[in-house]
């Protein structure tokens, strides 16, 4: 039977549930896909288009069916004592209490875990409805509070040691040759090999929770992970190694993407004799500019030159003498506004809408602003839909030159060896598959964080019964939430991305696919305890152990890793409590 009667807890627990799902795609998926963003293996507008396939491919197709009543254990199932409504409005204060925390850090642009936030608003819960002795504070089997704080310390430093030896192993096989190109070249098929084994692990043990894979005998697991890894090294030995041989080693410009079909038949493609140089991208996190900045910062000031001529770099990056620090700040972020203002679509109309109608004298109820407002607002929903799209990732990263994290970048990216982009190109294929890998267990599995208790608060409203240790899933709700996830990736993820990445070490391909093979191989050790981890977490520890191979601690920003770790314990006890207040406000209050 339907309780009518609590139709709106199900009405605003649906609101937190997809704003859960909404910070997840705005923090821990950008975060994801800031190591590929940032070492320009991939676009951010095709990280977008990426994420969103395979988040909802990996959700929709082989997501969990059923979800965890209680997440992680932390209230047993008998403290609702069969009450459907309590537990409504359990799951329902702790989606807003986790949902709320992770909407301010992610607008603060401070990366936290929405799976670590939603288990501590659980436990704060907990404490409200049954009491601090029924909480499981201990180990409980991996499943306990005791457990995911060990994973917090944990998860990082084995992602670290992960990523640095796969790091390692590309830096003597490759990086250390006399001739580097060549060995990329053709040690690709193994690197192949290693990267399609861990993404096959990571589906077969993450990602596929209805295929039950993870659940066939182990000859059966080894057989399917390194049957698939040695068919995809086989295949880029037969169509990836010809296709980049001629377009790298000979450097041949007209070979074109769809040309790799041709496999073998490339090796007798003659090369061109005018080609000294290979047609790739220049991976380097800071382009060189084609004018210096302060000759640009004159031209924009007087004048002589519009926005849009200038260069990339000089609209962020900018060398004003004289100008304060806040100067600085608003210099660089109007110079990207005036760019944004000369586009032709809707984002152009809408920052030409919010400039040219700033907001009158006076209060907002006065006439005039009225009026002002009615322009403002449908491009204020505009900006906020494509404004990331068209956000300058790699500037924000790098800092704006002559304030204090603009030197602390230089500083940071002076100490990493630079490799030919020749080289890197190579891995950006691999780091492609890993990145979409990562993304299709991401929404196969960490979905469920969203999910589960959506899925609990449905089926109480629904059946009228407390669910027991299992609520099913509706596919509707999959597919909900999914979406949920991808748009919080495209309208937010810059928010999170423009403080990862480069802003923590220097990043290129094979730098990148490193860190996502440790942190995928992290994940699975995890899995396997049954311990809860954080990807997020995973991909943060690889970033820095990556960045200690360059041999010095100057190669690593220490003062975004100690800030990111602050977020991250801070999470625990400010989730808990709010869910704890809420619950313990609604569950507890005098009435009639």
């Amino acid at each position: 039977m339907v309780l009518t009667k609590y139709t709106h807890v199900f009405v605003i627990g649906t609101f937190f549930a997809m704003l859960d799902a909404f910070n997840n795609g705005a923090n821990d998926v950008a975060n994801a896909w800031a190591t590929s963003v940032s070492s320009r293996s991939i676009s951010y507008r095709q990280a977008m288009i990426f994420g969103t396939i395979f988040e909802m491919l990996g959700a929709i197709t082989v997501g969990a069916r059923t979800a965890d009543t209680i997440k992680n254990g932390i209230i047993p199932v008998s403290a609702f004592k069969g009450n459907a409504s309590v537990q409504m409005l359990a799951f329902t204060c702790a989606l807003a209490a986790a949902s709320s925390w992770v909407m301010w850090c992610t607008r603060h642009s401070a990366h936290v875990s929405s799976t670590y936030s939603l288990i501590s608003a659980v436990a704060g819960v907990g404490v409200a409805t049954v009491g601090v002795r029924k909480v499981q504070w201990g180990w409980n089997k991996g499943k306990g509070l005791g457990a995911i704080f060990a994973g917090l310390g944990m998860a990082p430093t084995i992602s670290a040691g992960f990523a640095a030896i796969i790091f390692m192993l590309i830096k003597l096989v490759v990086h250390m040759r006399k001739k580097p190109t060549k060995w990329a070249v053709y040690t690709s098929p193994f690197f192949f090999l290693i990267a399609g084994t861990i993404c096959t692990l990571s589906i077969v043990y993450k990602g596929s929770p209805k295929l039950g894979l993870n659940k066939k005998p182990i000859w059966y697991i080894v057989s399917v992970t390194m049957g698939t890894g040695a068919g995809l090294a086989l295949l880029s030995a037969l169509f990836f190694v010809p296709y980049v041989h001629a377009k790298v080693l000979k450097k041949d410009h007209s070979v074109k993407w769809w040309m790799f079909i041709q496999g073998p038949l490339l090796f007798r493609r003659p090369a061109p004799a005018e080609a000294d140089v290979a047609d790739v991208p220049n991976y380097a996190v800071v382009q060189e500019d084609e004018v210096d900045s302060e000759s640009d910062l004159g031209k924009a000031e007087s004048g002589t030159d519009s926005p849009a001529e200038l260069n990339e770099k000089s609209l962020v990056a900018v060398e004003a003498k004289g100008l304060t620090y806040k100067e600085r700040l608003a210099h660089g972020q109007r110079k990207l506004h005036e760019k944004l203002e000369k586009k032709r679509g809707p984002l152009g109309w809408a920052m030409r809408t919010l400039r040219d109608n700033p907001m009158g004298a006076g209060q907002i109820y006065e006439l005039h602003n009225m009026k002002i407002l009615a322009k403002r607002i449908p491009a204020m929903i505009v900006c906020g839909a494509l404004y990331g799209l068209h956000y300058d990732i790699h500037a924000a990263q790098t800092g704006i030159a002559g304030t204090p994290e603009g030197e602390r970048m230089a500083r940071v990216y002076a100490h990493a060896e630079k490799y030919p982009n020749e080289v890197e190109h190579t891995y950006s294929f691999v780091q492609i598959l890993t990145a979409c890998t990562a993304s299709f267990a991401h929404g196969a599995n960490d979905i469920g964080n969203s999910v589960g208790p959506w899925a609990v608060i449905y089926s109480a409203w629904h059946t009228g019964n407390a669910a027991a240790s299992k609520a099913p899933v509706p596919l509707w709700q999959l597919a909900v939430l999914s979406l949920m996830i991808s748009l919080g990736l495209i309208t937010y993820g810059y928010n999170i991305m423009k403080v990862m990445g480069n802003k923590i070490t220097y990043h290129s391909p094979s730098r990148g696919c490193s860190m996502e093979m440790g942190a995928a191989v992290t994940v699975l050790v995890f899995s396997q305890y049954s311990l809860p981890v954080s990807t997020s977490m995973c991909i943060t520890g690889a970033t820095v152990g990556v960045g200690l191979c360059n041999g010095t601690l100057k190669a690593v920003n220490f003062q975004r890793v100690g800030l990111l770790l602050l977020s991250w314990i801070a999470t625990i006890p400010i989730a808990g409590t709010l869910g704890g207040v809420l619950m313990a406000l609604f569950l507890r209050s005098p009435h009639f």
